[in-house]
């Protein structure tokens, strides 16, 4: 199956709510003022968030208004314009090879698939030919821990790791003097996510960075921020929270395949325009690859290449 195809079957769900809502607001029917309504109310109810689907509507009915339209025209030109809103956000993850280590932080909630994130990373790192080193960081939790050892085993990445409850920050300073040492191409490090604990989870993020920073004044290179689609508009919340703690360079959206919220990939770009370097539709590490916006826009309509 090729990559596109599955990205629709990964968002099916979201496409088959889109397109059925489409097909019931607009066969025999002129875009009037009440279809462009109940359009807008539909891309809300798709998680694309009340200023996207305000803007999709508007954009939808300018050439179109009070004109017949079937359902495939309005679903082909909203792909057009999701398209548009994602293009300028899809960038795919660069290391910088001047950089030894290029230190990639990761952060996100528990339960976001963070660790598992990290390990998919790391096996497309090293099929590029780099060399990877894995910092074990969420120390809080020791599946986490344990977790990204088996993502070590599997990809021959060396793993960094201290018992449950060591200083996080601590493990990143030797991290990074070990990935020195050795002249490792890439570091990346798992962090905790336990919001319920914001001031705490907070404090040693923060603290995390400043430590790395003692090390390289130009890292961490990038921080990247993993977000379950399956937690809609929550994930924006996420991004809010987690933008007070680092500087959060890019996401990563994973779990498209298990819900019908997949628009909120739109409303996160069109609200926050960071980066989205990678997408994910599945367990295997193959699941996970650079996130291609018409793509992206295309299988949420539920439309063929």
């Amino acid at each position: 199956m090729s990559w596109f195809q599955r990205i629709k079957e990964g968002l099916r769900k979201s496409s088959s709510r889109l397109a059925s809502g489409i097909t019931d607001i607009f066969t025999k029917r002129k875009l009037d003022a009440a279809a462009v309504e109940e359009l807008e109310d539909l891309l809300v109810m798709a998680d694309l968030g009340p200023a996207t689907a305000a803007k999709l509507a508007a954009a939808i009915s300018k050439e179109r208004f009070d004109k017949e339209v079937d359902p495939d025209e309005i679903r082909g030109a909203l792909a057009d314009e999701v398209a548009a809103i994602l293009e300028p956000v899809a960038k795919p993850l660069t290391t910088d090879s001047g950089a030894k280590p290029h230190v990639v932080l990761v952060a996100g909630v528990n339960g976001s698939g963070k660790t598992t994130t990290i390990g998919k990373f790391a096996k497309h790192l090293q099929a590029e030919g780099k060399t990877v080193m894995l910092a074990a960081g969420d120390t809080f939790r020791a599946a986490a821990i344990e977790q990204l050892k088996v993502w070590g085993d599997r990809t021959g990445a060396t793993v960094v790791a201290k018992e449950q409850g060591a200083d996080a920050a601590g493990l990143a300073f030797d991290a990074i003097e070990r990935a020195r040492r050795e002249g490792v191409d890439v570091l990346l490090i798992d962090t905790a996510g336990r919001l319920h604990n914001k001031s705490g989870l907070m404090e040693e993020l923060k603290k995390i960075v400043r430590v790395i920073r003692k090390m390289d004044e130009t890292a961490p290179h990038d921080v990247l921020l993993v977000l379950d689609a399956t937690t809609g508009q929550n994930a924006i919340a996420q991004v809010e929270t987690f933008k007070e703690m680092v500087n959060v360079t890019g996401l990563v959206v994973t779990k498209l395949d298990g819900t019908a919220k997949g628009g909120v990939l739109v409303a996160l770009a069109e609200r926050f325009a960071l980066p989205v370097h990678a997408i994910g539709v599945g367990e295997q590490a193959d699941d996970l690859r650079p996130f291609a916006a018409r793509d992206f826009a295309r299988g949420l309509m539920g439309l063929e290449d």
